[in-house]
């Protein structure tokens, strides 16, 4: 445990975080979504949710602005408009940490292959279908 750290950030997740570099993406999944097949690097987070993880995540995690879009989510079905609570609950998370970001609805043709790409895999617990985010990292200004 460290002091002003969130107990979620483990050590696997903390040094994961760290390595990545400008850019580099991370995507935050569901407990059903194929992780240890579709993971380049696979961080495991078992027994939590999705919306705590990305609380969490962000509370350290720079948000690339470099870059019109760097918040994705994935859709239901092939409806980009459709807001499950899952998602409803990702916007406003990711409205408390960025306020002047918005998240990207995608469909899973354009975010499935993105996350295949990213950095790292973070698998959660989340039970809710389509609760799946990345999150494009940006950096640090002096």
């Amino acid at each position: 445990m460290l002091k002003g750290l969130n107990p979620i950030l483990s050590p696997e997740l903390l040094a994961t975080l760290r390595a990545m570099g400008h850019g580099d993406e991370i995507a935050l999944v569901d407990g059903n979504y194929p992780g240890q097949e579709h993971a380049r690097r696979l961080v495991r987070l078992d027994g939590h949710g999705l919306i705590p993880v990305l609380d969490a995540i962000l509370s350290v995690l720079p948000i690339d602005d470099f870059v019109a879009d760097a918040i994705f989510r994935a859709t239901v079905k092939q409806d980009k408009d459709a807001l499950d609570p899952v998602h409803q609950e990702i916007v406003a998370c990711c409205g408390r940490h960025e306020p002047n970001r918005h998240v990207v609805p995608l469909l899973g043709a354009d975010f499935y292959p993105r996350v295949r790409a990213a950095h790292t895999i973070v698998q959660t617990s989340e039970p809710r279908l389509y609760g799946n985010v990345i999150l494009r990292k940006g950096v640090i200004y002096p």
